[in-house]
């Protein structure tokens, strides 16, 4: 169940159809696909994309994505501090960044300079897909962090961050989730 929240407005949904009409109304993709496979800590990469490939491939055609992996990430991961950090500095890429999350959450945070920040918490079944040249970061969680997520690309090379050096992410680490 997908949480929208606008921080400095003291605003949060969970309304799917709310969230999905503030994302078109501001150029960005929410979805929710059906999600029942419960996978293994040791499941692969294969296993994951396998079970989700009648969504995918579709979905991929209709893009033009040329491939897709999967990230996991928990509390075991191996400097887990340092590629938190990387991902919750503000940046852009060249490519549409997109994620479905077949386990676990995460939150994707939107800075589009016209509007306040807000945020988008993902768990298991939502997909989202950050455009090209958009301002976010994201956060996988400080202790415990728990993502299984699907990454559809174009081309990899389009998910170099480019960093802002903003800071503006710094207003906002204190953020916590009311569910």
């Amino acid at each position: 169940m997908a949480i929208l929240s606008i921080p400095t407005q003291n605003y949060s949904t969970s309304n799917p159809k709310e969230i999905l009409a503030f994302f078109n109304a501001r150029g960005l993709f929410f979805d929710q696909w059906s999600c029942h496979v419960i996978f293994s800590d040791s499941a692969t990469q294969e296993e994951i994309l396998q079970a989700y490939s009648k969504d995918l491939k579709p979905f991929m055609e209709n893009g033009g994505y040329e491939t897709a992996d999967v990230i996991s990430i928990n509390s075991l991961t191996e400097n887990y501090d340092a590629i938190r950090s990387k991902f919750l500095a503000e940046h852009t890429h060249t490519e549409d960044e997109i994620r479905f999350f077949v386990d676990g959450q995460g939150i994707f945070w939107f800075n589009l300079e016209t509007e306040p920040v807000f945020n988008l918490l993902c768990e298991k079944g939502d997909l989202i897909s950050v455009p090209a040249g958009t301002k976010h970061w994201f956060d996988a969680g400080e202790s415990n962090p728990f993502v299984k997520a699907i990454r559809i690309f174009i081309d990899m090379s389009g998910w170099v961050p480019h960093y802002t050096d903003s800071g503006i992410e710094n207003e906002f680490k204190d953020f916590k989730i009311n569910k």
